[in-house]
């Protein structure tokens, strides 16, 4: 709702490519999911945690939030203000991302093992994609419908994500808490209208900041922002290399390492090494493919000459029925297959899917071949998806579940995410050059997807160092 169905919302309210492409941004905040992380492994949501527990009670606050945002963006979707537009995007993209840093949590505490998660990675995935294909087709119906249009197709997925919330607040107690359940649904509810009412009144003033400071440097619409991107995405890397030497030599007394802020990512570089930085460079380039065919492929496909509906139809059963299939092979493989050749399957799948694409923009305008390339992309991606949760969480110290987690998840989308801010720019730079614009973007990222396949030599042979730290201190 804040990516695919959005892009094609902005282009029917005759937004620019370009722009709609720095929209792609907004997906840059689970990237750094990190940044928060460890305060949900600290803290607990007050009201909500006290009957049932921490994990489910940041959920049913992150699913508060979700409402809210959605709500309010179908009560703005002329999008006559795109500044609102984007703050309101920015906003559900927070509390999703909370959601979701909340559930692998406890996905992982719950499955430790390569055996264990690669069936519970498939059952949430399985979970997490048909949310997605019914948010992403239903809006889409919704929205073509005579008489009903864009704020109808964000209130009825509004409501719809809201139902999981009576479904938490039916679930029994968490086993640790001793609190009843009236009592800390009503605290609950109190300290999450104040959270995200602070919260939203704080992201418009940095948002307000942000884009006052990036005016004032002179970006706009027609500013090439390629260039200044690939400079950001070296950045994390130099000063991670710069880093490791010192983290290496760190003692588990030092302040660093037992930081509840830092500490559990200065463990990840301290137990990998610099094997750590070769591991982040496979993350941040196995998924290229998935997230830089995500912001423009509706748009693509809508210019081909396909309707709201028609995308509709494609992303709802067949993308479902697709998707399913492609999580639960993937599932299955991670489980029992060696890790390389998983990986490697499930990369070669999901650059197939984005060659899909080029291939759909030299047929006839088709539903049935429209059917086609979203079962393959979306085989591809659930594949793909699947293996690489299992393969996530596999690097992560149970000591440090939700925040290693995030951090690791994040910064596998750091960088395909920031490419594809500048997507809209690349495509339009490319038929200015007298290409086909979209088929050489879709190809690149089908070819960068692959490319990660080069490091699996490499990382295939990391193994971490043995943990230091006192039992004591797992706590």
């Amino acid at each position: 709702m804040f990516s695919t169905v959005l892009s094609l919302r902005l282009q029917a309210h005759e937004v620019g490519l370009v722009v709609i492409g720095f929209f792609a941004w907004v997906q840059l905040l689970p990237t750094f999911k990190f940044v928060w992380a460890p305060l949900l492994d600290r803290y607990q949501v007050p009201g909500f945690s006290r009957f049932w527990g921490k994990r489910r009670g940041w959920i049913m606050l992150s699913q508060l939030g979700i409402f809210t945002a959605m709500a309010a963006m179908a009560l703005t979707a002329s999008d006559s203000n795109l500044q609102i537009t984007a703050l309101l995007a920015v906003l559900l993209a927070f509390w999703t991302t909370t959601l979701e840093v909340a559930a692998d949590a406890w996905r992982i505490e719950l499955a430790p093992t390569q055996e264990e998660q690669g069936p519970l990675a498939a059952a949430n995935l399985w979970g997490y994609r048909t949310a997605m294909v019914a948010a992403g087709s239903g809006a889409l119906l919704v929205a073509d419908q005579p008489g009903w249009g864009w704020s109808a197709a964000y209130m009825v997925i509004a409501a719809a994500a809201f139902l999981a919330f009576p479904l938490l607040v039916a679930l029994p107690r968490d086993p640790d808490t001793h609190g009843r359940r009236s009592a800390a649904l009503g605290g609950g509810l109190i300290a999450s209208l104040v959270i995200l009412a602070v919260f939203a009144v704080a992201t418009g003033l940095i948002g307000a900041l942000l884009l006052g400071a990036a005016a004032g440097a002179g970006m706009s619409a027609e500013t090439n922002v390629t260039p200044y991107v690939l400079v950001a995405c070296m950045l994390p890397f130099l000063a991670m290399a710069a880093a490791l030497p010192r983290i290496r030599g760190l003692p588990p007394t030092s302040r660093a390492r037992r930081s509840a802020a830092i500490g559990p990512y200065v463990d990840f570089f301290w137990r990998y090494g610099a094997m750590a930085l070769a591991l982040l460079a496979f993350v941040s380039i196995y998924r290229m493919g998935d997230v830089l065919a995500l912001n423009l492929s509706k748009p693509m496909i809508k210019q081909l000459g396909y309707s709201l509906t028609e995308i509709g139809r494609a992303d709802s059963y067949v993308a479902l029925i697709a998707s399913i299939v492609g999580v639960g092979l993937g599932g299955w493989m991670a489980a029992r297959w060696p890790q390389a050749l998983t990986l490697t399957i499930g990369a070669s799948f999901a650059a197939f899917g984005n060659f899909g694409f080029v291939w759909l923009a030299h047929q006839p305008v088709d539903e049935a071949l429209l059917y086609i390339a979203t079962a393959a992309d979306q085989f591809g991606n659930g594949m793909a998806g699947t293996i690489f949760v299992v393969y996530l969480s596999l690097l992560v110290n149970p000591r440090y579940p939700g925040a290693q987690y995030a951090f690791l998840s994040g910064f596998a989308f750091l960088l395909p995410r920031l490419l594809s801010g500048a997507g809209g720019a690349m495509v339009e730079s490319f038929d200015r050059a007298g290409y086909r614009g979209f088929d050489l973007f879709f190809i690149l990222s089908g070819v960068l997807s692959l490319a990660a396949l080069l490091f699996l030599p490499l990382i295939a042979r990391a193994r971490p160092r043995p943990s230091d730290m006192p039992e004591e201190s797992d706590s």
